[in-house]
């Protein structure tokens, strides 16, 4: 397959989002929600534009073709494009789990998920879905991964589903509070970049055990407890945790609650470099839901993880871990 500059294909997005952005009078990722609709439907969509506009579109459009790109190339590109957005409309909520993560939970879900080639996962804190595109761009041919996507905030939810489009995956997308009542059967997996910070809803708080016994609660501490309510028994989570998620007040109660619930399974420190500094660093943190007949593992897998160009230290990090899945799954 004849393929081209993921460059191309950047310019493409930002010079259309751009054009949109200006006749929509609206946010560059508002309008990148529309350009990526356009290069789905391969036509523009917009009737509002006028037709001058609606030409010099269909002009750009026309210079590239999606199926001449890879999905990773084409994940990318809109990436760049949707972290272009971001600067210009910071909000707490908006960041990206970098590709780094997601490239390495998508080594370890496999690792854990012992062969299994029907999995059900969910990220109840989705964002613009970049996680779960990582991971479904880089699972295997012969594993069938149906996902689920929750997202509350409206132009994210928005980016997720036309990034799944975009790609060509079948992601289910809802758009409410990943601590509310989802409509979704329990799954095998879940994957979520905890959400950092306080849970302002403390009617919906109380309905937790992990919620706090004055003022709000932990929002982090909450997502852990409801990805168990919505994996099933024997089903595994992978969370990206802030490194001090077990030394603040709230961590007795969490550690008690994952006693009871569930066997921790690793706690890989991710490198500092990752991060705007160390108070920001976090480490993916993996646990299994409890159920009859399954025991902990012999040990926790830990471990601090090296810069990935530093291919000595990696390597010996992932000996480590191949004996210790060998020994433990």
């Amino acid at each position: 397959m004849k393929t081209f500059p993921i460059e191309k294909l950047f310019e493409v997005i930002n010079e259309t989002t751009e054009i949109l952005q200006e006749e929509l009078k609206c946010t560059y990722l508002e309008a990148l929600a529309e350009t990526g609709d356009n290069l789905f439907h391969q036509k523009v969509m917009q009737a509002e534009l006028s037709e001058l506009t609606e030409k010099r579109l269909a002009k750009k459009y026309s210079e590239i073709q999606l199926s001449a790109y890879h999905n990773e190339e084409i994940r990318k590109a809109y990436q760049f494009a949707i972290l272009k957005g971001m600067k210009n409309h910071v909000q707490q909520n908006h960041q990206m789990t970098p590709d780094t993560i997601g490239y390495f939970i998508s080594y370890l879900l496999p690792k854990f998920m012992n062969g299994k080639n029907e999995i059900r996962l969910l990220d109840h804190a989705a964002g613009t879905g970049n996680l779960l595109t990582t991971i479904l761009n880089k699972k295997a041919p012969d594993v069938n991964m149906h996902a689920y996507a929750v997202e509350v905030d409206d132009i994210l939810i928005r980016l997720a589903y036309t990034g799944a489009n975009l790609l060509m995956h079948p992601i289910e997308l809802f758009h409410q509070d990943g601590l509310g009542p989802l409509l979704i059967d329990p799954v095998d997996a879940v994957v979520c970049d905890l959400p950092v910070g306080y849970y302002p809803n403390d009617e919906r708080a109380a309905e937790f055990t992990l919620k706090s016994d004055e003022g709000h609660s932990y929002a982090h501490h909450l997502f852990i407890e409801q990805g168990l309510n919505y994996t099933k028994p024997g089903g595994y989570l992978f969370f990206l945790i802030p490194n001090d998620l077990f030394e603040t007040k709230e961590a007795p109660k969490l550690k008690q609650f994952l006693k009871e619930t569930a066997y921790i399974q690793a706690v890989l420190q991710l490198p500092f470099s990752m991060f705007a500094n160390s108070q920001a660093a976090k480490s993916i943190f993996i646990i299994q839901k409890k159920k009859p007949g399954i025991k902990p593992p012999q040990e926790v897998l830990l471990a601090a993880l090296p810069k990935l160009s530093n291919k000595e230290a990696l390597d010996k990090i992932l000996v480590k871990m191949e004996k210790w899945f060998q020994e433990n799954k």
